[in-house]
């Protein structure tokens, strides 16, 4: 669809959080949710009981709805994803909700659409008031539920993204996850909302669908408007309205491109990251879901880098049992055995935390109790976490790695509690892996500085540098105001980076990264050059970096780490490894630029 003419709109851009990564361009469907209209109407005496009957069978409703979109996604995306929908069945279930509207309608003489959603709302803004991402998400989840009881309740006449019939992108303020469960890739080809974050249900289903997504864009549905056409660029966070000719020029070239050195790329999947003089580096996968595996087996990954295990426990109500981790850990290492599957231990708090572990989270929840401080303030649900991991070692290919480690004593109070349940399933007689490698993440500067403290306490170290440079420069890389000072090369963090690795090695220690920074093809043969033994990356960025390792020597990568220890500045380090990309590998800069 071309673009209007003179309108002060066209070309206009937006820029937010990418949640799914991939281009798309199609006419906007703006849909709303959350914004019912509602009529009061009085209740008699005489009237009350039937009203609650109506109520009782749009939950009757309702519920069974949930529990068909799960067992939908569960056949489709997995039991990992179907899980989101538990925690909405719960709200259903809630007694204390249901019996609050019930009172309500009792002593209130109101109809139930209006009691209902003065109930739900109260409860949602409780949640969406803490100034936490994962619990503003759980207050969305009631609103999602109380959308569609009252759909149920007047007989299911909204809008629904099951009812689309043209191929489109869809906006909207928030995307319900029971409406982002009904995604159909025929007909939606891109989202974008206004809210949201990267960890939010709606973009875990667009990159499990693979639909180009961008969230959190304020204001955006006060410009884009049924009609308009809508770019959405899931890789770097932007979208285009009405975009010109020349825009969608360059990015339709920008795709196919991509695509193209996409599949050329592919035909490296079973090759092993070696440079032209023999040296090997390990490529593995940064996973959070058994579903992953194929990805990871897809691109080419060996093994994972970094499970996080954080999805158990932010998707349903319930702490996840001892045996409900094991199954899910075993089922990882058993697929990809004998390649190392690296566990990374609850790293809750920061964006994730909630009422069920803290009541009070703090005025900056990331400097906070989080990761591997909340583990050790939480020994019962620590313990069960690496009892699961122990027992999923017998497969012989599992690791331990602790997250946002600071000092060393936190290390030696995680081994501690480790060497106890090591006790515990000895006295059972359950076997596990006696030898399993237990690691940390560097990912705070305290860390780095002191690593030669922590190294006689673990047999690896994985560099974190997503937050090792925000903490570095104190630099919110999510923050619009601030992100231009994100740099993951500069001179600062460089410093912290290689004093890691020499001190790893020096203890006989070898070293991984697990942040962004190693699947960026450039940074990774800088990476290479300083000596890292791994990079982990979402599956889809191994071809790319693989092919880069391929494509130099490892004297080249050593002497591109020399010049950039001599480096005055980041962009400095930047041009340098971009040069030496130019001059082996070419190809793989249509995929950054």
């Amino acid at each position: 669809m071309a673009a209007i003419q003179n309108d002060p709109r066209t070309g206009r851009e937006f820029r937010g959080i990418p949640a799914s990564p991939g281009f798309a361009v199609g006419p906007v469907v703006a849909l709303s949710f959350h914004q019912d209209v509602l009529i009061e109407k009085p209740i008699g005496p005489d009237q009350v009981d039937s009203e609650i009957e109506r109520l009782n069978a749009a939950l009757d409703a309702t519920r069974a709805q949930i529990l068909d979109i799960e067992q939908q996604v569960d056949s489709v995306l997995g039991q990992e994803h179907a899980r989101i929908f538990q925690a909405h069945r719960l709200v259903v279930d809630d007694p204390q909700l249901i019996n609050e509207v019930v009172q309500g309608i009792r002593e209130e003489g109101r109809n139930a659409e209006v009691v209902l959603s003065d109930v739900a709302d109260k409860y949602a803004d409780v949640l969406k008031g803490m100034g936490d991402v994962y619990l503003r998400e759980r207050g969305a989840d009631i609103l999602d539920v109380k959308h569609r009881i009252l759909r149920n309740l007047d007989g299911g006449s909204r809008a629904s993204l099951s009812e689309l019939t043209l191929n489109c992108v869809v906006t909207a303020n928030d995307l319900p996850p029971s409406e982002a469960a009904c995604l159909d890739k025929e007909h939606v080809v891109g989202i974008a909302t206004e809210v949201g974050s990267h960890t939010s249900h709606t973009a875990i289903m667009a990159r499990a669908l693979e639909i180009p997504a961008v969230v959190g864009i304020p204001g955006l549905t006060d410009h884009a408007m049924p009609g308009d056409t809508l770019l959405v660029d899931g890789t770097h966070g932007v979208v285009i309205l009405n975009p010109t000719a020349e825009q969608l020029a360059e990015y339709d070239r920008l795709a196919s491109t991509r695509r193209e050195v996409r599949e050329e790329l592919q035909v490296l999947q079973g090759e092993p990251a070696e440079t032209v003089d023999g040296y090997a580096l390990v490529l593995s996968a940064n996973i959070e879901l058994v579903s992953d595996i194929d990805s990871a087996r897809r691109y080419g990954a060996r093994g994972v880098g970094l499970f996080r295990t954080e999805y158990l426990y932010i998707a349903s109500d319930d702490l996840p049992t001892e045996e409900q981790q094991t199954d899910m850990y075993s089922a990882v290492a058993r697929a990809l055995a004998p390649d190392p599957v690296v566990i990374r231990t609850l790293d809750i708090g920061g964006d994730k935390i909630d009422k069920r572990f803290d009541s009070h989270p703090g005025a900056n929840p990331f400097l906070g109790w989080r990761a591997i401080r909340f583990c050790l303030g939480r020994p019962d649900i620590f313990k069960t976490q690496l009892r699961a991991i122990l027992r999923s070692s017998v497969h012989g290919n599992v690791k331990i790695m602790y997250p946002l480690v600071s000092i060393v004593d936190e290390v030696i109070a995680a081994n501690r509690i480790l060497d106890e349940v090591r006790d515990e399933l000895t006295a059972e007689g359950v076997p596990f892996d006696a030898d399993i490698e237990v690691g940390v993440m560097i990912e705070v500067p305290s860390a780095a500085l002191t690593a030669e403290l922590i190294a006689p306490h673990v047999r690896f170290f994985s560099l974190g540098t997503n937050d090792l440079v925000q903490y570095t420069l104190a630099v919110d890389r999510v923050d619009l105001r601030v992100a231009h000072l994100y740099d993951p090369t500069h001179p600062s963090v460089m410093k912290l980076i290689r004093h890691t690795i020499e001190v790893a090695h020096d203890a006989g220690l070898w070293v991984g990264v697990c942040g962004e920074m190693g699947a960026n093809p450039l940074l990774a043969l800088l990476l290479l050059g300083m000596g890292v033994d791994e990079i982990s990356m979402t599956p889809a960025d191994v071809p790319a970096v693989k092919d880069v390792i391929r494509s130099v020597s490892y004297g080249q990568a050593a002497t591109l780490a020399a010049e950039a220890h001599a480096a005055a500045s980041g962009e400095e380090i930047l041009a340098l490894c971009r040069t030496l990309v130019e001059e082996t590998a070419p190809e793989v800069l249509a995929l950054l630029d």
